[in-house]
């Protein structure tokens, strides 16, 4: 009996902790939007930090402590969600004092459920697990998780580097200088390591370096290189 009523209670402690309101669709939908576990759990938390904690932006080590995950698995599952449009960060600004901040913004995600629903590629309502994908998955259509990098990871060396992991606007930046910028990976590591020789170990500062070598059409390493010793030696 006593066990009992200490079970009891046990569960009265965590439903009186709150509860989250989920979209079923969601669940209906993300194997066929292509979104791994890890990801799919990434969004449930950022809803529920929303609806419980009125935290639109958590950091990545909230996240990660949330998950159970590293910072690089969490960080990288972020990226990859900004990448394709499920996710955006939108700046906020309070005039009423002054204040800028960022929030996640989930409207991509709920226009690509929407689209994918009304396009009757699944039913609205199943009567098993079968019928929606979720709870088996074939070998054809596993998409492995974005948390198994390459070696020598772009994103791990800046965490390294940094000493911390990376913010969500962090993880933007070195994705908008691969997609948008067009930087090669050899030119941003080595601007990294300019930035650490120079002691201003910060993301301006980088993003300066890469700006100046592409006004002056350094396209590899040892332009970079050659470009960074006549500037050292004010020629």
């Amino acid at each position: 009996m006593n066990d009992r009523n200490a079970l009891a209670r046990g569960m009265a402690e965590a439903y009186m902790d709150g509860s989250v309101s989920v979209p079923y669709a969601l669940l209906r939908t993300y194997r066929a939007l292509k979104l791994t576990d890890t990801e799919g759990m990434l969004l449930l938390h950022l809803i529920a930090f929303r609806q419980l904690e009125q935290n639109d932006f958590p950091t990545i080590e909230q996240l990660q402590e949330r998950m159970g995950a590293s910072p690089a698995i969490v960080g990288q599952a972020v990226q990859k969600l900004m990448k394709q449009g499920f996710i955006t960060i939108d700046e906020v600004f309070d005039p009423s004092n002054g204040v800028q901040s960022e929030k996640y913004n989930l409207l991509g995600l709920y226009q690509k459920m929407g689209v994918l629903l009304a396009a009757g590629e699944l039913p609205l309502r199943s009567g098993n697990a079968g019928d929606t994908g979720i709870g088996h998955q074939s070998e054809t259509s596993r998409v492995e998780p974005i948390a198994i990098a390459a070696p020598n990871n772009l994103f791990v060396l800046f965490e390294q580097e940094f000493g911390r992991p990376l913010t969500p606007m962090e993880y933007e930046t070195i994705n908008g200088w691969l997609d948008q910028d067009r930087y090669h990976d050899e030119l941003i590591r080595f601007a990294l390591k300019e930035s650490v020789f120079s002691g201003k170990l910060n993301f301006r500062y980088i993003d300066r370096i890469l700006l100046e070598w592409s006004r002056n059409r350094v396209t590899n390493v040892e332009e970079a290189r050659l470009h960074a010793q006549k500037f050292r030696t004010g020629r």
